[in-house]
């Protein structure tokens, strides 16, 4: 299966082993013994679940959701929800008591299968509803088009139109013809993008690298090795899983805050001190605030 990549080969396709570790970067972002085992996890099941001989809807590969809710849930994972009510990259309230974030390449055909079968459909049922949050973390693993797309993704954002832009650049066919700068702007077009020149400004920009930057490392930090790659309050998931497996996940984890406080808040419930400001939410792709 393809490994992440910073860089492409000089075929132009993205190599199959994973970049070495820099001194400072691609480390464990929390320490601890749990968070080396759940990272451990997180990086065989996201093998299994893209390997050529395991596709993601089979049963070997599916992510295991068991009937105890607490089963499977790291703490520490949990704790990289943002719930920040000015995430432009985000979908739902901020205080909402379930917080599914997810890792993903926009040139990943896994990532577009969820974009496109499985994610509208948890956002009619639970997003618009208040029980789930989504907050997106751009992982490109595919080399320099994975990069650009990823960078013009919050670029959308910052004109508000990231979930536009989501939605466009995950359509059937679009990764087939490629992200080149012209189909960025053409994507950007599509989903309504205000101004086109600030795009193009954005795209290019320090701030969008690092914003980038920030959300890959946290991938790798957490041990993601392909994508699509989920936590849901601090269950690991990996792959396109059937829809039932995250319907599941994100029931399980709704129980379960009930008693113990939503990601993000301690068990007596109190909010941290931005989830008060931002129970409003970010606005939905279709446009409403949540």
């Amino acid at each position: 299966m393809p490994k992440p990549s910073p860089k492409p080969s000089s075929s132009g396709k993205p190599s199959p082993r994973r970049p070495q570790p820099r001194t400072t970067s691609r480390k464990p972002l929390i320490y601890g013994a749990a968070v080396v085992v759940a990272a451990a996890l997180l990086g065989y099941v996201s093998y299994r679940a893209t390997a050529p001989d395991s596709p993601a809807s089979s049963p070997s590969s599916a992510a295991d959701v068991t009937a105890d809710p607490g089963e499977g849930v790291y703490p520490e994972l949990a704790k990289l929800a943002r719930r920040d009510a000015g995430d432009k990259l985000a979908l739902g309230r901020a205080d909402a008591p379930v917080v599914l974030i997810e890792y993903a390449d926009f040139k990943c055909g896994y990532c577009a299968k969820f974009a496109r079968d499985t994610e509208p459909a948890l956002v009619k049922k639970y997003v618009d509803n208040g029980t789930l949050r989504i907050e997106w973390r751009n992982f490109p693993i595919f080399g320099a088009e994975s990069e650009a797309a990823a960078r013009a993704s919050w670029a959308a954002g910052q004109q508000n139109r990231f979930w536009e832009f989501h939605r466009a650049a995950y359509a059937d066919g679009v990764k087939e013809k490629g992200f080149g700068k012209g189909r960025l702007k053409a994507l950007a077009h599509q989903a309504g993008v205000p101004d086109l020149d600030r795009f193009l400004r954005d795209t290019d920009g320090t701030a969008a690298a690092a914003a980038v930057s920030r959300d890959q490392e946290q991938g790798y930090g957490i041990g993601a090795t392909s994508t699509p790659s989920f936590l849901i309050n601090g269950r690991p998931i990996a792959g396109a899983q059937p829809a039932e497996t995250f319907t599941q996940a994100i029931e399980q984890a709704a129980d379960r805050a009930k008693n113990l406080g939503s990601a993000g808040q301690d068990t007596k419930g109190s909010a941290g001190p931005e989830d008060a400001e931002g129970a409003q939410g970010t606005a939905s792709p279709h446009g409403s605030a949540k």
